[in-house]
């Protein structure tokens, strides 16, 4: 069993910056691929980016491909999304996944909100 907990999400001005932290624990981190995945009022839940179990691959949604930055530290059990130029649009809650073979797990979110 894996429990994830996010954190740093809060309100930011468009064009500003957040890092959003993943904390995992309960299991083996370090063979997890780890996602970041949000959701936005009304609207389904959209994938982000994904790290793999190494760090070597990375994969983002196309509107967030030069702004985003997924990494993990594997000796904290940690997985992270550096988020620059934010936008309004940007605005969610945004959710941590892990996966581990065949099972997934997920974290409660983070809710970031970006002013124009």
């Amino acid at each position: 069993q894996v429990q994830l907990v996010e954190s740093g999400g809060g309100l930011v001005q468009s064009g500003g910056s957040l890092r959003l932290s993943c904390a995992a624990s309960g299991g083996t981190f370090s063979r997890t691929i780890m996602a970041w995945f949000r959701q936005a009022p009304g609207n389904e839940r959209e994938f982000v980016a994904a790290i793999s179990w190494s760090g070597t691959n990375t994969t983002y949604t196309d509107s967030v491909k030069g702004r985003f930055t997924i990494s993990r530290d594997n000796a904290k059990n940690s997985a992270y999304l550096q988020m620059n130029s934010l936008k309004p649009e940007d605005t969610a809650v945004y959710i941590c996944q892990a996966r581990l073979g065949e099972v997934t797990y997920w974290g409660q979110g983070t809710q970031v909100t970006v002013s124009s």
